[in-house]
């Protein structure tokens, strides 16, 4: 008897293993810039050293935290090449490298294990395929949260003792100002801005309308932001540093990790520092402003037109709900149903309630906005790209008004300093913003020929005011008229809120502060 083996051709070429390098350094500085740079050079090596591999991509974020995963954009795009399935082991130096945030890490190589990508810790020598490998590495990953926060708890002692002496200085300075020679000074073509506000709020103009007017000219924001909001005039309206004082410690960062940074309603101490920058506008100027927030929001307030009225619906006759009075306290409910005209089901609510459990998904919606809107947009992004047949012509429009914004900033800058008298300036930068207005009027119309557009233009918007958005346990009324539509009461225990962009989303009310039903 003669007996053959025969070899499986599959097992004659094995199929290479898809290998990600993740690299990071935590600071800008230049050596750490080398380091960086040395690790993207290592990782193409060992690739060519290691044939069984077949490199991926390389992906390596740099100067930034390794605390908290939202601010890492490189580590975020290789979590979701993972997920597609482009990728079946990642290579990284330690663990310190990939998170110093134990929750987060152990979270993340659960998800990782889940897309069948496993994990090499180079200097701990922890593989991820390897049995139990959650342990050991909760171990080394405690240890690099303890030492960052211990490095985070020293920078924060600094910084109270600074601002209990006057002297801190913020990094990221308030529009209007710049930092020279670690001191705030006045940067006059946004200071002309700050100046303008103060003077169409005073002059009886509305937040909105100031920001609208804002827009229509192309006037520029800073730090990434484009467009103006009404929460954004506000902020300036309400800043004391605009007449050269200032409060410290406005908002405050968590002791234990992963950070947050809150609003400080007490829990930590204040400082007011008199004269801590030069003024833009006079006390007296500021002064009135904010007598003229109070007045209106007084007037508001003892009007029959309240924040949630012509918003909250019944779902079962689909009107209005009605705000009642009892025993002191405020209430909502559909307004035949107080009328005893309806076989509407009771769905009375508290307003107190209502304006919580508003905080509790806007907080939601903030801390997973990257996950929720950015893919959104994106995918209505790229829908837009294949069906929108106006595009291009946008595209072009945005770019035409961004040199005009350009333009002006620098007639700006000729006029402040000299070069341009004030009638051949007012001459340019009349000619500039009416350039702008037209173009943004045929912009705004090229966007409501195609639905989707103006859905992702209101996404957009509502990206943005997130990522201004700093989280309070105060109702910001701004906010609410800025992005929320309607409000479907779904019974006495759930609210569906329905946002601009088309997006809808349902909160859970607060068991304690529930009304019973009748």
């Amino acid at each position: 008897m003669h007996i053959t083996e025969i070899t499986p051709k599959i097992a004659q070429k094995a199929e290479k293993i898809r290998l990600a390098p993740y690299c990071r350094v935590s600071s800008d500085s230049a050596d750490q810039m080398h380091s960086f740079a040395t690790q993207i050079r290592y990782y193409s090596e060992y690739a060519k050293k290691n044939p069984q591999y077949e490199i991926v991509d390389i992906y390596a974020d740099e100067g930034i935290t390794g605390t908290e995963m939202e601010k890492r954009d490189e580590l975020n795009r290789l979590l979701r090449d993972c997920r597609r399935g482009m990728i079946d082991r990642i290579i990284t130096k330690s663990v310190s490298r990939f998170a110093r945030n134990t929750e987060e890490l152990i979270a993340t190589l659960r998800m990782l294990k889940e897309f069948g990508v496993s994990v090499y810790f180079e200097e701990q020598g922890i593989d991820t395929q390897q049995m139990n490998m959650e342990m050991i590495v909760t171990f080394p990953g405690m240890a690099a949260q303890q030492e960052s926060e211990t490095i985070s708890g020293n920078v924060r002692w600094g910084i109270k003792k600074r601002m209990e002496s006057g002297e801190f200085i913020c990094s990221n300075p308030a529009y209007g100002y710049t930092l020279e020679n670690g001191k705030m000074v006045i940067y006059e073509a946004e200071a002309v801005i700050v100046r303008r506000i103060f003077d169409m709020f005073l002059q009886g103009m509305g937040k909105q309308m100031i920001a609208t007017i804002l827009n229509e000219e192309g006037v520029p924001r800073r730090n990434g932001y484009t467009v103006w909001h009404a929460t954004a005039v506000d902020y300036i309206l309400r800043n004391e540093k605009y007449m050269g004082d200032a409060i410290l410690e406005k908002t405050y960062t968590t002791n234990c990790l992963p950070y947050r940074q809150k609003r400080n309603n007490g829990e930590r101490e204040k400082y007011y520092v008199e004269n801590y920058c030069p003024a833009i506008i006079s006390q007296e100027k500021y002064k009135a402003a904010q007598e003229m927030i109070a007045i209106k929001k007084g007037t508001k307030r003892g009007n029959t037109v309240y924040t949630l009225s012509k918003t909250m619906r019944c779902p079962d006759c689909g009107r209005l709900f009605r705000r009642h009075v009892a025993n002191g306290k405020a209430y909502w409910c559909c307004s035949l149903l107080t009328a005893n005209a309806s076989k509407c089901k009771s769905r009375r609510v508290r307003e107190p309630m209502v304006y919580d459990t508003f905080n509790m998904m806007i907080y939601k919606l903030k801390a997973n906005r990257q996950d929720l809107l950015e893919p959104l947009i994106q995918r209505l992004e790229y829908l837009q790209s294949r069906t929108s047949e106006n595009i291009e012509r946008i595209r072009q429009i945005d770019k035409e008004i961004a040199d005009l914004s350009a333009k002006n900033l620098v007639v700006t800058r000729l006029h402040t300093s000299g070069v341009l008298g004030t009638a051949e300036y007012s001459m340019q930068t009349s000619e500039i913003s009416n350039k702008i207005t037209e173009l943004r009027i045929e912009r705004r119309k090229k966007l409501t020929e195609d639905e989707n557009d103006v859905m992702l233009d209101e996404l957009k918007r509502l990206n943005e005011i997130l990522k201004e958005y700093e989280p309070t346990s105060d109702f910001d009324e701004e906010m609410f008229e800025q992005i929320i539509e309607s409000i479907i009461v779904d019974d006495t225990s759930r609210l569906t809120f329905h946002l601009i962009g088309g997006l809808t989303l349902t909160e859970e009310i607060k068991e304690k502060g529930r009304c019973r039903t009748a």
